[in-house]
């Protein structure tokens, strides 16, 4: 008599889904400076560097906006695998990435600029474009690592 054993294969994505009152009424993001508005609402003003990770359709429409990491005062650690989670998720085509400097000086550091060329290419790999990475501030300025040639 053969015995049967049984495989059982657990997989486990939590999505949380939340409905945003944020007046957000752009429908398309068309330029940096919209990418910009719209991540400034959400962590321009946190204390610590939050990462942010806005994902897109087609046609630059949002899909989802996902906090991927809270950080330090002056860091954040960003793993591709978290970042593109959300994308692959959310069915999106391609994102943008951001992050808060609570110092409010939005200059780039070379983390940035680093962590910014690692999800290029594994976004390559993934057939997800990175359209900007961009760095917010409470005042609502920003920088664009795209605008600045990084991307």
């Amino acid at each position: 008599m053969h015995k049967t054993q049984k495989i059982y294969e657990v997989v486990r994505i939590k999505q949380e889904i939340k409905e945003c009152d944020r007046g957000l009424v752009l429908e398309k993001i068309k330029s940096p400076e919209d990418g910009a508005k719209i991540a400034a609402s959400f962590i321009g003003d946190e204390d610590r560097e939050v990462f942010l990770v806005i994902c897109l359709s087609t046609k630059n429409t949002i899909n989802a906006i996902h906090r991927c990491h809270v950080g330090s005062i002056n860091a954040s650690i960003v793993h591709p695998r978290e970042v593109f989670k959300s994308a692959i998720l959310n069915n999106s085509t391609s994102i943008i990435v951001a992050h808060n400097h609570p110092s409010l000086d939005c200059t780039e550091s070379r983390e940035d600029v680093a962590v910014t060329q690692r999800l290029n290419e594994a976004g390559k790999i993934l057939g997800i474009d990175v359209l900007d990475h961009l760095i917010v501030n409470a005042k609502g300025e920003y920088t664009s690592l795209k605008e600045k040639g990084y991307l």
